[in-house]
């Protein structure tokens, strides 16, 4: 009897894995064509930053009152779908769930661009953006500005070498197999490999690199998402002053997050065509993650509401009536709605779990995301401790302007430049790791 053990059984093999993931890289009709636009875009909006530089903060609708607007509901959106990269790669990666091999690279992808973004909105947001080096110099311990900017230092970091280090096997592949690259690519696919053959030492000592960077990114993500919390929490205002924030904001992260790395699955199933790949259980099982995560977000948002509903103090009172009847009910309740409730209740039927319906599902969850940040941000300065008297009309609303609309369309511009270029140069697809989840065995030439 023969004692080996038995190869699954399965149609791939590993020159069609090669071949399936490695061909998009080279042959993509399109993408070029997409590149242009998103640099047209992010040239147009430059420009409208160049007028804010020039300027000053005076060309937004930020005033004395509102000086947060939607550069920073912006800033914790992008936080806020970061933190996928910990969610998928490392939670559920460090609790061995085998589903996730064929999406945790587009997860990380996803996490560096939008955590990258993320630092450059804050840039965005000062009037004097020379400044921001005084936070490095002069910055006091005691602020939460500081914290914020080195764990967001610390979380792109890791999450680079989080996408890098799992690549190696990958890019010795790519070093061999893409023949018709630029010689800068070969050149950078043969320093990133750093000489990789799948020796059982190299094998060793990389997973327990990989595992290693697993398990300190997630007090990391934690600690991202927390300390952006208590930029808002550490105040006085109404609508801020909870202890809650930070969970709170950790968990509405992960369902920005799962939206968005939805959307990507679905854009590189289709366009990439990689359905053998990135299968309809796929969509059912993240589907499945996402009305976990919108269960516990919604956790959250009543006790975020109920207990201040319930005791309603006099600063709470105007705050909630705002919210639930008032100038910004609209917006609230479509970001509860189609953020929450309904995809919580549509998702729950397989049919929705299918790649076309919740898609279309994440799409809305991922605006209603965004709006919910806008929420956060702006009502709360709308509403001080002492009335708004004696000051200008436009003190008194906030309506962003097209310098900050233009502005904030450049982040997200530069956000999906980041994934396209990010995927046409590497593997969406780990090669590697799927073959050896599928049981075929690997060579890798030197």
């Amino acid at each position: 009897m023969n004692d080996l053990p038995k190869q699954k059984e399965t149609h791939l093999s590993f020159e069609k894995i090669k071949k399936d993931i490695l061909h998009p890289m080279q042959n993509h009709k399109g993408l070029e064509l997409w590149i242009v636009f998103l640099i047209t875009v992010i040239g147009v909006c430059g420009w409208a930053y160049y007028i804010q530089l020039r300027d000053g903060l005076g060309v937004t609708g930020m005033r004395d009152y509102v000086s947060w607007g939607m550069y920073i509901a912006n800033f914790v959106f992008f936080v806020a779908v970061s933190l996928v990269g910990m969610l998928i790669s490392s939670i559920l990666g460090l609790l061995r769930v085998d589903w996730i091999v064929p999406i945790s690279r587009i997860a990380e992808i996803i996490a560096v661009a939008f955590v990258a973004v993320a630092g450059l909105v804050i840039i965005l947001d000062m009037g004097r953006p020379d400044r921001v080096v005084n936070v490095l110099i002069h910055g006091r311990f005691q602020s939460p500005i500081l914290w914020d900017v080195t764990v967001i230092t610390t979380y792109l970091t890791v999450s680079a070498l989080l996408l890098i280090l799992p690549m190696i096997p990958d890019l010795a592949i790519c070093k061999n197999e893409l023949k018709r690259t630029s010689p800068i690519l070969k050149k950078l696919y043969n320093i990133l490999s750093f000489g990789y053959i799948n020796t059982p030492s190299q094998h060793k000592h990389l997973h327990k690199m990989i595992r290693t960077l697993m398990v300190l990114i997630v007090p990391i993500g934690l600690a991202i998402h927390t300390v952006t919390s208590w930029l808002f929490a550490a105040t006085l205002r109404n609508g801020w002053d909870t202890t809650i924030f930070g969970p709170y904001f950790v968990a509405g992260a992960f369902v920005a997050g799962t939206a968005a790395l939805i959307i990507a699955m679905y854009f590189f199933r289709v366009n990439y065509k990689l359905k053998d790949y990135i299968t309809d259980l796929h969509f059912d099982k993240i589907g499945k993650l996402l009305v976990v995560v919108c269960l516990v977000y919604l956790y959250f948002n009543l006790n975020e509401f109920l207990v201040p509903g319930y005791k309603m103090k006099t600063g709470d009172d105007i705050h909630l009536k705002e919210l639930f009847t008032g100038s910004w009910a609209t917006l609230f309740w479509v970001s509860q709605f189609l953020g929450n409730i309904i995809p919580i209740v549509l998702l729950l039927f397989k049919r929705f779990r299918k790649p076309l319906p919740i898609m279309i599902i994440s799409v809305f969850v991922l605006i209603a995301a965004w709006v919910k940040r806008y929420v956060i941000v702006v009502p709360t300065l709308l509403h001080p401790h002492l009335p708004i008297q004696n000051v200008p009309e436009n003190f008194v609303h906030y309506h962003p302007t097209s310098i900050e609309i233009s502005v904030t369309v450049l982040s997200f511009a530069l956000v999906l430049l980041i994934i396209t270029v990010l995927s046409k140069i590497f593997p969406v697809i780990p090669i590697v790791e799927v073959a050896e989840k599928e049981g075929i065995e690997v060579k890798i030439e030197s």
